[in-house]
């Protein structure tokens, strides 16, 4: 099992904190986007369209219903994030949504991953969201350390998400359900 490098810090963010991060957040979804991962945008990204989302998760923390984690190096760079989307519904604030894990291409293999959907986890039990939900692409690596982890597969949704080539790849749902705090 990998172990975070002891010079990379788990920081969770708030919209101010996480605004000042903005370049390294734009950075890394490109790296990721452009490397291939499926996280709802497709190759090439356009720095506008990754600048505009992180305002829009900006505007999510801002509100309450989102939380964010970065994976940073001692120089400050952003080699990793997270986020947790709290659900806001009456019938739903049990749960949450683990969105968007990634980790840049040139640190992976590292245990960023690990590290940063344990702090998710964290915070997500201590705030009481005991059913919290992801989706993958079927197939990517994530899945392994979604399953190392203890999620439970719930089942695949073929022709789910478009790739970078056009085809329709199948999607992964996971749950994992805590423990109370």
């Amino acid at each position: 099992m990998a172990v975070p490098e002891p010079s990379v810090v788990i920081e969770s963010l708030s919209a101010k904190s996480a605004a000042a991060h903005e370049s390294g957040l734009v950075a890394l979804l490109k790296d990721s986007v452009d490397g291939g991962a499926s996280v709802g945008f497709l190759p090439p990204l356009d720095p506008a369209e990754a600048i505009a989302y992180w305002q829009s998760v900006l505007i999510a923390i801002a509100k309450g219903s989102r939380l964010l984690w970065i994976a940073r190096e001692p120089d400050r760079a952003v080699s990793g994030s997270v986020q947790l989307d709290l659900e806001t519904r009456p019938n739903g604030t049990h749960r949450a949504e683990i969105m968007k894990l990634m980790v840049h291409s040139a640190r992976r293999r590292r245990g960023i991953g690990r590290a940063l959907m344990l702090a998710a986890e964290s915070e997500a039990r201590r705030l009481g969201r005991t059913t919290l939900v992801l989706d993958t692409r079927a197939g990517d690596t994530s899945e392994r350390l979604y399953r190392a982890l203890g999620w439970q597969l719930a089942g695949i949704i073929p022709r789910y998400a478009r790739s970078a080539d056009g085809a329709l790849d199948p999607s992964a749902f996971y749950y994992r359900t805590l423990d109370s705090a």
